[in-house]
């Protein structure tokens, strides 16, 4: 089994570490593989998009040829997970688009997008998280996050910060606002592995 980050831009080290220590603690058969090239999709169980710069992650896609069959890859049925940048790439909307289309998202998924609402990398912070079946609370750290203003009515909340989704799942796709890949605790890379 193949589980791939997508290592166009962003925190793919640190994502490789924690899906490797997860797939350790699951007991799964797999290996975590860095995507660059459409090729490398079709083989994959799952797909993790990270977290980095939105507008170049998303310019990207579409200049390695990535954009669409990651949407085929989707539809079928496969688990997606973004973080931070991720997230707004998986979105249907983006709420604070200027000029002519900046990002155009994957569109995977039923929610709104506003992006750095939490504001600069200087006002980056950590808050706990309650995660349904996590036991004890998640550190969420949000830098530059993205705050999810609107989710559609098939869209699970798994988690909140300040009443506002954090952590969003519909059927086969995952997104996060924060950063799970920098703390030392495998659980949310754990959850989306069961997703496969």
């Amino acid at each position: 089994m193949e589980i791939g980050i997508l290592a166009l831009q962003g925190d793919v080290s640190e994502h490789v570490s924690s899906l490797n220590f997860a797939i350790e603690n699951v007991g799964l058969d797999a290996e975590v593989i860095e995507v660059r090239r459409p090729e490398q999709l079709v083989s994959l169980s799952a797909l993790l998009i990270p977290g980095g710069e939105s507008t170049t992650i998303a310019k990207q896609l579409k200049r390695f040829g990535l954009f669409e069959p990651i949407k085929e890859m989707a539809k079928a049925g496969k688990p997606i997970m973004g973080t931070c940048a991720g997230c707004i790439v998986l979105a249907s909307k983006l709420v604070d688009q200027v000029g002519p289309r900046e990002v155009e998202p994957l569109a995977l998924m039923d929610i709104a997008v506003n992006r750095n609402a939490y504001g600069r990398q200087k006002e980056s912070f950590e808050r706990p998280l309650k995660i349904p079946g996590f036991g004890h609370t998640f550190k969420g750290i949000f830098i530059r996050a993205p705050s999810i203003v609107e989710v559609g009515e098939n869209v699970e909340v798994l988690a909140t910060l300040d009443k506002e989704p954090v952590m969003v799942r519909q059927k086969n796709i995952l997104a996060l606002t924060f950063h799970p890949e920098l703390v030392l605790d495998s659980r949310v890379h754990a959850f989306f592995l069961k997703m496969i």
